[in-house]
């Protein structure tokens, strides 16, 4: 008899058509050759088989002749009225009356989640439409994922130190998410997210895990989004590109000038020499010390370095003499 369609469906031979749609619907999710990269060739051969079972057992016609004569009779190789009954074939030409693969099982499995959709979701809103991306992980066709709701996106925000942002950093974050076993079966599983935070990312920066959410029947898994955030930092602050520092500066060192140190993100000593006399408002401009932009590797913003000006608080009488024998000079 060949194969038994109704053992592959995992069914009995008193099963309805809804029957038949429930349990293919179940198997070819498990079985679809995406789902399985280790063993695609394997994965692909159970898919066709349990595609092939369902075109035949969920067809009256088809099923009826299955039933009486098996594999060979939707061959068009039934056993001739001499020997039981008449040929199922169609004339001379040899053609066979329900030929083995008219459908591909591409084909019936988008047929089959259509008919799913629109028991399952007639009355709900319209689902959003959007291009299924070809991951092997979570194995949805085309044809299917075009008919299937997804799940609303899960965001998380990921704080970073303007440090990490400086250099870059590899963060590795732990989740739990339901998965479909090839079982059928929704069981916990542990999943290790990598991020390579990259130098130059910004405030507001996203990165997608596409479908790493909660596999369910009839649901794309939601998409896992991690929003970059920056933590405050002790003695720079980020404007755009730049990094913005503030100096205080005694009115001596104001007036008459002096060589200070500041220590940069990754760590690098940067020697400051005023030569100039430091007045209100004042910011020095040093280039290419800002952080790194992200599109243009090599390149980096500018430090921006406002004074502060410290004054002093008493003045002897003989100070301000001095001081005004100075200035008027």
């Amino acid at each position: 008899m060949g194969m038994d369609y109704y053992n592959i469906l995992k069914v009995n031979r008193n099963a309805t058509n809804e029957d038949f749609r429930k349990a293919y619907r179940r198997l070819a999710m498990i079985w679809h050759p995406d789902k399985h990269r280790d063993d695609k060739q394997v994965a692909e051969v159970k898919f066709k088989e349990i595609s092939e079972a369902y075109d035949v057992l969920s067809d009256p016609k088809k099923r009826a002749i299955y039933d009486e004569y098996g594999e060979e009779g939707l061959k068009g190789n039934a056993p001739s009225r001499s020997q039981r009954t008449t040929s199922y074939r169609a004339g001379s030409s040899g053609q066979n009356i329900f030929p083995f693969n008219s459908r591909t099982a591409e084909e019936i499995f988008a047929e089959a989640f259509q008919k799913d959709f629109d028991l399952a979701y007639m009355p709900r809103p319209k689902p959003t439409r959007f291009r299924a991306e070809a991951t092997n992980s979570q194995g949805v066709n085309v044809e299917a994922a075009n008919m299937a709701q997804k799940a609303p996106a899960i965001e998380r925000k990921l704080a970073c130190s303007l440090e990490e942002l400086y250099k870059g950093s590899t963060r590795k974050i732990k989740i739990s998410r339901n998965v479909i076993t090839s079982h059928g079966e929704s069981v916990a599983r542990s999943e290790m997210l990598v991020i390579d935070v990259k130098p130059g990312w910004k405030k507001g920066t996203k990165i997608t895990f596409p479908k790493m959410g909660d596999e369910e029947a009839n649901m794309i898994p939601a998409d896992i989004v991690f929003e970059i955030d920056e933590n405050p930092h002790a003695m720079y602050k980020r404007v755009g590109n730049d990094l913005v520092v503030l100096q205080n500066l005694s009115l001596a060192d104001a007036i008459g000038g002096t060589t200070f140190k500041l220590r940069t993100l990754d760590e690098r000593d940067l020697t400051i020499q005023l030569a100039n006399i430091v007045s209100p408002g004042y910011e020095l401009l040093i280039a290419n010390e800002g952080m790194p932009i992200a599109r243009e590797p090599g390149s980096k913003g500018h430090l921006r370095i406002k004074f502060d000006v410290i004054f002093p608080s008493t003045l002897t009488e003989q100070q301000r003499t001095g001081i005004r024998n100075i200035l008027e000079c």
